[in-house]
């Protein structure tokens, strides 16, 4: 079957756009080839700085033809109705109709058409315009002087050839003929832009890929990625260091290159007092290299540096590494500028006096001068929730509340709550946002802060995705909450929650943070008293409108747990028994609302579990037919009106796990509340297996229904069964 070979050559890609662009085309060509009739056994994509390509096996020749059946009115309609039916099926006349009968209806006219299949060329050349034209760049540029007609090609760079060739391997492929804008497809590419800038003339894809290869063009992307990481590995190594592995890196370098060539730079030594990641940020930032570290060694750095270059020079690339090094070193002489200011004494400390004072400050330390300043200049956190500042004093209060609660030591949480925010004052973090804590993790170090209050600086942000760890030392634990919880409370204060898909202060990932932390710390944490507490501190002193707001994002915390415990395995029906019971939204703490799903989760697991849950079930459906019908229900057990010893039995397995049961949940040991109401399960099934609850007796009925009334309650005290499916 014939192969179909396709690439849309440009002016330089931008490296973020390639892979996504790679697979949109063939998503697009693809469809399009679906859609219009034809079948292929693979298709694959290729990218490269300047150009996608696509390598398509197996399309089939042609469409299938289509045959259709066209159903029209009656052999007795008007005649207008029976011309109309004739041009709609495009029949000259009704002797080329079909004559069909219907029992009700009668006779009724059909036209039998067949539509012809098409060739797969005529296919790919009419569908190849348009996707072209409305392909889905992120950006797109016009060009040249076709730009400033109206409809002109919008491609992310000028695009400047097209490849479209189609046939099996046996035969000489043609060239499917179409044009977009002035540019008509081929057979012809060039390769390299500086190695080989001439043009070459490709048939198939086997054809054209190694063409290309001699042309210094590696076409497959993660071949040129494996390239990289090999050679830079290599050449580290053979120079007496090891390669930090950076793939986020090597994705973006793999899309800068065609023809990559490794190659080593060198900074001087004086330059490795710069912290690590501050050295790794600038030379990655700036020249997108890797950096190197001494074999075996984690927190330090080696003077060399790896970079890949996208030509092969003469000289072995002496002048390009030369070069490099020239701009690294500058870079780094900033970077280890920005790090000498940040532990000098700041030039306004007059200045600073009063805010030193709020704040319990050192002014004879760098960070504290940095906290100072950042409240002294009134930095905006938000127009409605005031300064960085304001922010920084509402965390510290609430992070000390919170130390009890986590263990932590109340006067470091507060000395590290007091410092969390102090690096934004840094040059470092000027330069290098995204170092953020780290830096104030480091700084606080060097002015000798005790070790739990360097962590939690840089811990406090954490979790900051469903993949980072959570903090776990206590002091990091209570700056983290109270950060999260500042956040979340004051958006809410202000009405400001997340729409739809639209989060821009990230507060879906800040609840996640907050009950993540309390989960896997083992923390019960108190979430409804604190909301509405902290509310306070936002000027929501009205008792109504603080309730309202704190149950909104009580529901809130309470949608992002269900969302933890569904990635746990934790089915939404199982969630809705507990949550709606005793979720967030009524005040219970974070932990035990999640012992009691997971007990629940582990009971219904098991075969105790599920029968229970039928003959409980059982019992809440027969109570609600007899409340609906106004059943008398007596309001407590008579065992003087017992019938069968099976009613006994039940009523002394009731009376033993009710206790039990109110007991372990007292105790909050939910999974022993669970046992307990698991012991149910026999004399549940033997009662309904001998007992008619209905009974002729007005009395033993009653007495009857009160029974399975107790099994309702004394289920319903741990979850709502009612909810569960099955």
């Amino acid at each position: 079957m014939p192969d179909l070979l396709l690439e849309l050559r440009s002016e330089e890609i931008p490296a973020r756009m390639q892979r996504k662009a790679a697979g949109d085309l063939r998503k697009l060509v693809t469809d399009a080839l679906v859609e219009a009739g034809l079948t292929y056994e693979g298709a694959q994509e290729y990218w490269t700085p300047r150009r996608l390509a696509l390598d398509i096996r197996g399309v089939s020749a042609r469409s299938r033809d289509v045959r259709e059946e066209v159903k029209g009115p009656s052999t007795k309609a008007p005649e207008a109705a029976i011309q109309g039916f004739l041009r709609k099926a495009g029949l000259s006349s009704v002797a080329e109709a079909h004559v069909h009968s219907d029992p009700k209806k009668g006779d009724f006219f059909v036209a039998h058409t067949v539509k012809p299949g098409r060739g797969a060329e005529e296919i790919i050349a009419s569908a190849m315009p348009g996707i072209i034209r409305d392909f889905p760049w992120p950006k797109s540029m016009r060009w040249g002087g076709a730009s400033a007609k109206p409809g002109s090609l919008r491609w992310v760079r000028p695009l400047q050839s097209i490849i479209c060739t189609f046939g099996p391997e046996t035969e000489e492929p043609v060239v499917v003929d179409f044009e977009v804008s002035g540019i008509r497809s081929g057979n012809k590419t060039v390769g390299h832009r500086f190695h080989a800038p001439e043009e070459i003339t490709v048939k198939r894809f086997e054809d054209y890929a190694a063409k290309l290869e001699a042309a210094k063009v590696v076409l497959d992307a993660e071949r040129r990625k494996e390239i990289i990481r090999t050679d830079a590995a290599n050449l580290a190594f053979a120079n007496g260091t090891e390669l930090v592995a950076d793939e986020a890196l090597l994705e973006e370098v793999s899309g800068l290159v065609e023809w990559p060539v490794v190659l080593l730079g060198a900074f001087e030594e004086d330059f490795l007092q710069i912290p690590a990641e501050v050295i790794r940020l600038t030379i990655r930032a700036n020249q997108k290299c890797f950096v190197t570290r001494p074999a075996g060694a984690s927190d330090t750095l080696a003077p060399r540096f790896v970079l890949t270059s996208n030509i092969e020079a003469k000289d072995g690339g002496e002048e390009i590494a030369r070069g490099n090094g020239k701009v690294v070193r500058a870079r780094l002489s900033d970077a280890l500028y920005f790090w000498k200011t940040d532990q000098a004494d700041l030039p306004d400390l007059a200045q600073l006096e009063a805010s030193a004072e709020k704040f319990k400050l050192d002014l004879q330390k760098p960070l504290d001068q940095r906290m100072a300043r950042l409240d002294h200049l009134n930095v905006t956190f938000h127009a409605k929730l005031g300064t960085q500042g304001e922010r920084v004093s509402r965390i510290m209060r609430l992070a000390r509340e919170l130390a009890p609660l986590v263990g932590a030591d109340p006067d470091l949480t507060e000395r590290a709550a007091v410092l969390a925010k102090a690096d934004l004052q840094t040059e470092v973090v000027g330069e290098f946002p995204e170092l953020q804590g780290a830096m104030g993790r480091k700084y606080a170090a060097l002015q000798g802060e005790q070790a739990s209050v360097a962590q939690a600086v840089e811990d406090h942000y954490k979790p900051q995705g469903p993949s980072d760890r959570v903090p776990s030392d206590p002091v990091s634990i209570a700056v983290a909450l109270a950060d999260k919880l500042d956040t979340l409370v004051g958006f809410w204060a202000i009405d400001e929650k997340p729409t739809g898909s639209k989060d821009p202060y990230a507060l879906r990932r800040a609840a996640l943070g907050v009950l993540r932390i309390a989960i896997e710390n083992n923390i019960d944490l108190p979430l409804n008293g604190l909301i509405e507490e902290h509310l306070e501190k936002f000027g929501l002193t009205d008792i109504a409108n603080r309730n309202s707001v704190a149950s909104s994002l009580s529901r809130f915390l309470e949608e992002r747990l269900e969302v933890v415990l569904r990635d746990r395995g934790v089915a939404a029906d199982r969630l809705a028994a507990v949550l709606d019971l005793t979720g967030l939204v009524q005040g219970h703490p974070v932990l035990r609302v999640v012992r009691r799903v997971q007990a629940l989760h582990e009971l219904l697991n098991a075969e105790v579990g599920t029968n229970l849950l039928a003959g409980t079930k059982r019992a809440a459906n027969i109570l609600a037919a007899e409340e609906k019908k106004g059943t008398a229900i007596a309001e407590a057990v008579d065992p003087s009106l017992f019938r069968d010893e099976t009613e006994g039995k039940l009523f002394e397995a009731m009376n033993r796990s009710e206790r039990e049961a109110a007991q372990a949940i007292q105790a909050e040991d939910f999974s022993l509340a669970m046992r307990a109401l698991s012991t149910l399960r026999e004399p549940v099934d033997s009662f309904f297996e001998r007992v008619l609850v209905n009974d002729e007796d007005a009395a033993v009925r009653a007495n009857r229904l009160a029974l399975l009334a107790r099994i309702r309650a004394a289920t319903g005290a741990v979850a709502d069964f009612s909810k569960i499916a099955g």
